[in-house]
């Protein structure tokens, strides 16, 4: 079979790493995008299937740029994984204009437009989008101090729901995986000490029904096995892999 070309953003770290490494694993070719080109290029180390790109996808012109890359490299796209995500903790009160502007720029419209730039590409190979989201943002309950992500990743489901309807004419499935809590380090990077994220982690693992929150490798099973061609009736579903805490 020929191998598939897949693109996932936010491919420097965590899960967009682990899924990297995984499409490669299976013999899958796989650009992966974000701002740190020492963090994609160690995602790519001892992966000769992986190619890397520094660019910000928050940038007018950014998703044309990205398909036209992976283009160039290996002349297909099959699946495209909008991975990328930032988020910052604030109540109501303290929101900071600029920080809920680019979460906003990064969570959700990014994923529009690369997804956009995407489309003549995937509907040449039948292909799949990929949104990652969040089991948080499933269910009916608020979450104090991180609203604007919240907000983000479930309007991040209509777009998988309401592309999916759209984009079936064109043979393109879009599906949504729904991660729980993930030992990614984002926690750091969004302003916690290592003492407090892990911490945070602890709590939560207690009241995860599996016992423990999720590695990367386990939320990029997932996202390889439902961009699988075998999977072909599935489209518009948004999968929780949380380990049954949405259930709780």
């Amino acid at each position: 079979m020929t191998p598939r070309t897949v693109i996932i953003t936010g491919g420097g770290t965590g899960i967009g790493r682990a899924t990297a490494r995984r499409f490669a694993g299976q013999g899958d070719r796989v650009l992966v995008v974000g701002r740190t080109a020492a963090a994609l290029d160690e995602t790519a180390e001892g992966h000769d299937g992986i190619r890397t790109l520094v660019a910000d996808i928050t940038e007018p012109g950014a998703g044309e740029t990205v398909v036209e890359a992976a283009l160039q490299a290996f002349g297909r796209v099959d699946v495209l994984v909008n991975n990328a995500g930032t988020g910052t903790f604030a109540p109501l009160a303290k929101l900071d204009r600029a920080a809920t502007e680019h979460q906003v720029a990064v969570n959700l419209i990014a994923p529009a437009f690369v997804a956009q730039a995407a489309l003549d590409a995937l509907e040449a190979t039948g292909g799949t989008i990929v949104n990652v989201s969040s089991a948080g943002s499933l269910g009916i309950q608020g979450f104090p101090d991180n609203s604007v992500y919240w907000a983000t990743k479930a309007a991040l489901n209509h777009f998988t729901r309401t592309w999916a309807v759209e984009l079936a004419p064109r043979g393109i499935r879009v599906v949504s995986v729904a991660p729980g809590v993930t030992d990614t380090g984002i926690g750091e990077r969004v302003g916690m000490s290592a003492e407090e994220y892990q911490g945070f982690l602890g709590q939560l693992a207690e009241r995860i029904p599996l016992g423990r929150v999720a590695r990367p490798e386990d939320v990029a099973w997932w996202i390889t096995a439902l961009a699988d061609p075998e999977g072909r009736y599935l489209t518009g579903a948004v999968v929780p892999v949380d380990g049954g805490l949405s259930l709780t």
